[in-house]
């Protein structure tokens, strides 16, 4: 059986193994967010934010995967809402005061960036299958 001939429990299965994907981006991402490189050229020193780059292309390749994975936009929309809990959940203070993610301008962008490219990629369509003529 394919994702495509999924019954309706099965459907819903699959995208609580995405919303499961979602999370873990969201964690990952939340330690990952913060590495940078930075280049000191002769006339400039340049910082190459990568690691919300490197978060950033992941959680959009899982988006879309999701969403054709189960041909829904469900399937996207879960890896985005599992993104959102876990990033909302590390951006939250621990009772002994750590924070995965802090409140500077590059952790914004990070997280502003990423609902905005999130919902984006979520509401694109997903594209039809080519059913087989009879």
């Amino acid at each position: 059986m394919t994702s495509a001939d999924a019954s309706g429990g099965t459907r819903w299965l699959l995208v609580a193994v995405l919303l499961g994907a979602g999370l873990i981006i969201g964690v990952a991402g939340a330690f990952v967010q913060a590495h940078r490189g930075v280049l000191d050229l002769p006339w400039a020193v340049v910082v190459v934010p990568w690691g919300f780059l490197l978060v950033w292309v992941t959680l959009l390749a899982a988006i879309r995967g999701g969403a054709w994975w189960i041909h829904s936009r469900w399937g996207g929309s879960a890896v985005a809402v599992g993104w959102l809990l876990a990033t909302v959940l590390m951006s939250a203070e621990s009772p002994s005061g750590d924070l995965a993610l802090s409140g500077g301008g590059r952790q914004m962008t990070y997280l502003l960036g990423g609902v905005i490219l999130a919902s984006a990629a979520a509401s694109l369509p997903v594209p039809r299958r080519n059913l087989p003529v009879s």
